[in-house]
């Protein structure tokens, strides 16, 4: 075990934690920061997993393409039920939600999203999102990890990164500094144990282990709620999904201020929530839409809350999956395991509106799958390059550019 292993307590999903407290100062604003370390780590990115592959062609409708009927009679949705974006596409009526943020030009969809030779298992082809890489390569750590090798997180940061909702590691796997929030009440009863000094310990391997949980201490500490601390007055959508986001807003209030006073230089870098469910191999339209309306409205949750805090502007939101689904409806009402999907990337700095290429049904392949338009690693080098102002390169290769989807 790494000191900068993960820190991680698993369980259920605890409300206790986001108990109010008394508002005593406002959240301050971090889009001006330049941390030590070199990366503008001020920028926060949250990532948001669709675990299980979301079907790309019912998010985003190719609803004047014939053939979009054509491949799905029973699941597609209808025509003039598509919440529409311009002349050709539009979103599942479930995501209606997501039109404030899409006509204030802040919500910009990259469509076709995807990479070469695309393996359609989940465990292997969510490791290459993880990782960043090439289908027939195998990389141990995850890509943020290795964003923060590069450039590391300013040691004042409560954590590299909070994983809310999940125990997977994903993309911090490898060596982040980071904290699973499963449970954050158990976590932080558990952590509160680890308070032995590592120096007063003479065995080098158990002083080791203490420095590894004194620092989940320190982190822990860093977003342990306190008195005065600042309470969004944001209402939160219900379920369990809802309740991932309020926790991550919690973190983001707790580890921007302490009793409520602003602390500069002090924060998380990335949060990476989980919405679970999206394997649809069987009745799909109640299912899928379902978990639409809650991305929707977490999403929206999530601007308004950020824009309490006064971080909408240095927040940039990524949502992200295994892969999509096939084009061609399958018997049971579902989809299969496909290629590729639109993902969404939200947040007061985002140049709205539709990027990558639509679908273009009559390209499929010998599989019936769609072709991508767009490696997800462009994704991935937008954050790097555009959002923290590092150098995408030895953290993905060459060959990977950013998306021009923010502004100056």
């Amino acid at each position: 075990m790494r000191r900068r292993d993960f820190l991680t307590f698993a369980g259920g999903l605890g409300a206790a934690w986001l108990a109010p407290t008394p508002v005593l100062a406002a959240a301050r604003d971090l889009s001006g920061i330049l941390p030590g370390g070199g990366g503008n780590y001020g920028n926060l990115l949250i990532l948001i997993e669709l675990k299980g592959g979301n079907d790309g062609l019912n998010t985003v409708i190719p609803y004047a393409d014939a053939m979009y009927a054509s491949l799905r009679p029973t699941i597609g949705v209808k025509r003039d039920q598509v919440v529409q974006l311009d002349e050709h596409s539009g979103l599942h009526p479930e995501m209606r939600a997501l039109l404030p943020m899409w006509q204030a030009n802040e919500l910009a969809i990259v469509q076709g999203v995807g990479y070469p030779q695309p393996n359609l298992s989940h465990f292997r082809s969510i490791e290459i999102w993880n990782t960043a890489s090439r289908s027939d390569e195998y990389l141990r750590d995850g890509w943020l990890s290795r964003a923060f090798a590069e450039r590391s997180v300013p040691s004042g940061f409560d954590a590299d990164g909070v994983i809310v909702g999940s125990a997977e590691l994903g993309p911090l796997s490898g060596g982040a500094r980071a904290v699973t929030l499963t449970n954050p009440a158990q976590f932080l009863r558990d952590a509160s144990l680890a308070s032995t000094n590592a120096a007063q310990v003479s065995n080098p391997a158990l002083a080791h282990v203490l420095r590894v949980e004194n620092d989940i201490v320190k982190a822990a500490d860093g977003l342990r709620p306190r008195q005065g601390q600042y309470v969004l007055r944001t209402p939160m959508p219900q379920g369990a999904f809802g309740n991932v986001v309020k926790t991550a807003l919690q973190v983001v209030a707790a580890a921007d201020s302490s009793a409520g006073v602003p602390q500069p230089g002090r924060g998380v870098a990335v949060l990476r929530l989980t919405l679970n469910g999206f394997d649809t191999h069987q009745n799909q339209m109640g299912q899928q839409a379902n978990l639409l309306r809650q991305l929707s409205q977490g999403m929206m949750a999530l601007r308004a809350g950020l824009t309490e805090l006064n971080r909408w502007q240095s927040t940039m939101i990524v949502t992200y999956a295994e892969f999509g689904r096939r084009p061609r409806e399958n018997q049971s009402g579902g989809t299969d395991h496909g290629t590729v999907a639109p993902h969404f990337i939200a947040g007061g700095r985002v140049r709205g509106g539709l990027y990558g290429e639509a679908p273009r049904l009559d390209r499929l392949d010998g599989n019936g799958n769609l072709p991508f338009a767009v490696d997800f690693r462009d994704v991935y080098a937008t954050v790097l390059q555009r959002w923290w102002g590092l150098n995408p390169q030895p953290v993905l290769g060459d060959g990977f550019k950013p998306l021009e989807v923010l502004r100056v």
